[in-house]
Parts: C-alpha cells; structure tokens; sequence
C-alpha cells in the first residue's frame, strides 16, 4: 500500500514529518474500509517509520480491528524496492504482510512482483496514494499474482 495524500512540507518541516493532508486521510480511511470488507487482514504491517505512513497504517489498525502485529521501520523511508523485497522474504514466517511505503518504491516492487503487464492494465497512470495492490505468492512456481486492487 502507497501512503495516502499527503501536504507539502511546511517551511522547516522535513518530509519526514509531512502529515496526510484532509483527502489523504479520508482515502485512508475508505481504502482500509474496502480492505477490511474484503476481509484482507494481513498477519503484520510493515510500515514506513515517516508520519503520513503510520498514519495510513493506523487507518489499516482501526478498520481491521484484529490480532495484526504492527512494526514502523526506519528503513522503509527512502528506500529502494530492493529494500522492501528484502523485507518480503524475511518475513516469509507471516502468512500475510502488507507494506505500506513510498512511491516510487512501491510502484517499483509491484513491477518487480508481477511484472510491467500487470502494471500497465492495473495502473497506466501510475500507483495512485493509497492504491493497495493484493498478491498471492504462488509457492511451487514462485510467482506473485495479481488478485485485487484497491484505491
């Protein structure tokens, strides 16, 4: 999941304090919703330790409302999609895991995942703020499915 719309940085404030402006924080919350009625509960929540990333993951915690594990990582912040693939495969004891990061990082692994086909029919604009991409990793052939996307 991208982080949803966030502000400018106000004059002073570093990006990483930028907060989700009023239409982020509703986008948040309706993607979340959708998530939840389509009974997405991942078992964690590896977000971006930045400020408009926890707060799309705290719009995640109140829709689904479950037993998901939480972590905020520093790591995430400005990182490339090598870094979030990196992530995926430590946490192959999960039997889901939902990022929430930045673009172009997220809009990178999605490609990585399931190639620029997928993401071309799925997001010729490109990766919208709070798009939420749903894959299934497919063990014996090691690929990723694309199965929904929300935003």
């Amino acid at each position: 999941m991208r982080h949803a719309k966030s502000g400018w940085a106000k004059p002073g404030e570093r990006d990483f304090d930028r907060r989700l402006d009023d239409a982020g924080l509703i986008e948040a919350e309706q993607v979340a919703g959708v998530a939840a009625k389509r009974g997405y509960r991942p078992a964690i929540v590896l977000s971006s330790s930045a400020v408009r990333c926890r707060q799309t993951a705290e719009a995640v915690r109140r829709s689904i409302n479950g037993s998901t594990e939480f972590r905020f990582l520093d790591e995430l912040y400005n990182a490339p999609a090598d870094a979030y693939v990196d992530l995926l495969e430590q946490s192959r004891q999960f039997d889901s895991v939902m990022l929430v990061g930045h673009n172009p990082a997220i809009e990178e692994l999605f490609a990585t995942l399931v190639g620029m086909d997928a993401v071309n029919r799925t997001i010729p604009e490109g990766y919208p703020t709070s798009g939420l991409a749903v894959l299934d990793h497919q063990a014996a052939g090691g690929d990723w499915i694309l199965t929904d996307f929300i935003a």
